[in-house]
C-alpha cells in the first residue's frame, strides 16, 4: 500500500495502550491524519464486538475501510 492511496484511516484505542501510542507515532512520521474512536466507550466497544467477535486488541486500524489489523499490521505494511 502507497501512501498516496490512503483517503481515511480510522483507529480504535484504549487511553492506556502502548500499542496505540506506537501506531500514533508511525502514522504522525509519516504526515498521516486519523479519526480515534475510544473503545473506552461501552457503547463503541459493544458495537465493534458485534461487528468483530473474534477482536479483542487494540489499536484497531482501518484504511480506507479495510481492517489492517494492530499495530504489528500497521507496521508490516512499510508505509
Amino acid at each position: 500500500m502507497k501512501i498516496e492511496d490512503i483517503k481515511e484511516i480510522k483507529m480504535y484505542t484504549k487511553k492506556v495502550c502502548p500499542y496505540c501510542v506506537r501506531a500514533k507515532a508511525l502514522l504522525s512520521s509519516k504526515g498521516l491524519q486519523w479519526e480515534e474512536v475510544s473503545m473506552e466507550d461501552p457503547e463503541v466497544r459493544q458495537m465493534f464486538m458485534e461487528q468483530y467477535p473474534t477482536v479483542r486488541t487494540v489499536p484497531q486500524i482501518f484504511i480506507n475501510g479495510d481492517r489492517v489489523g494492530g499495530y504489528e499490521d500497521l507496521e508490516a505494511l512499510g508505509l
